[in-house]
């Protein structure tokens, strides 16, 4: 069985955390040691793109030039991509990635208006046409997802949470032009329902692309 290359995107307040790891916690018992999980900025086990990921995300640093921010994502997904990602899809693993490049295009491109296209061009240097067989997105309303984030984890906020409204409605609008362009590697799940109801549309949806039958 070749390699599979699985993301995850959403909003902030989404819930994909929780998601990941009722998925996670399915796959391993059927994958075992083929399953790696990862995510962005970042990466499992890798210093560099951590490192990046420390400096974009750190609250003491408000005044960071949008193009520096997109610049830093870019690099990051980079080593991300040639340390963990392509060694573990060459070994022949599943990866589910907490996040991609379509973050980036969606938070930097649409949210900072540094546009869509300037972005994915970008992270196109950066990932070299290498894009996952399917993206799972939790759509969620930007309201929604922050009231969330107020209710749920103010001890974890970091410097994107805090953006206004209006910048997480330009996040959403950019990722669902993302999933309109792309429809058949988008698998739209509404995050809005229940989280058990969330977590098992997610598992249908993915059980086919992982070949799973029960």
């Amino acid at each position: 069985m070749p390699g599979i290359f699985i993301s995850f995107e959403g909003p902030d307040g989404a819930g994909k955390t929780s998601v990941l790891r009722a998925i996670i916690e399915r796959l391993e018992p059927v994958l075992g040691e083929r399953l790696l999980l990862t995510r962005e900025p970042g990466g499992k086990d890798n210093k560099i793109a951590e490192a990046i990921r420390d400096l974009v995300l750190d609250p003491a640093y408000p005044n960071m030039d949008a193009h520096t921010e997109a610049l830093l994502y870019a690099a990051s997904r980079r080593q991300h991509l040639v340390e963990t990602i392509m060694p573990a899809i060459a070994a022949d693993k599943v990866v589910i990635s907490d996040r991609y490049v379509d973050s980036s295009i969606a938070y930097q491109g649409g949210g900072r208006q540094l546009g869509t296209r300037a972005v994915a061009a970008i992270n196109e240097f950066a990932i070299n046409g290498m894009m996952p067989q399917a993206t799972v997105y939790l759509d969620i309303r930007p309201e929604v997802g922050l009231q969330r984030i107020q209710t749920t984890r103010q001890d974890e906020v970091n410097r994107l949470d805090v953006e206004a409204l209006s910048f997480h409605q330009r996040v959403t609008d950019a990722y669902h032009e993302l999933a309109a362009s792309d429809p058949a590697r988008f698998i739209m799940i509404d995050a809005e329902q229940d989280l058990e109801q969330v977590i098992d549309d997610t598992w249908q949806a993915l059980k086919p692309i992982l070949g799973i039958n029960n």
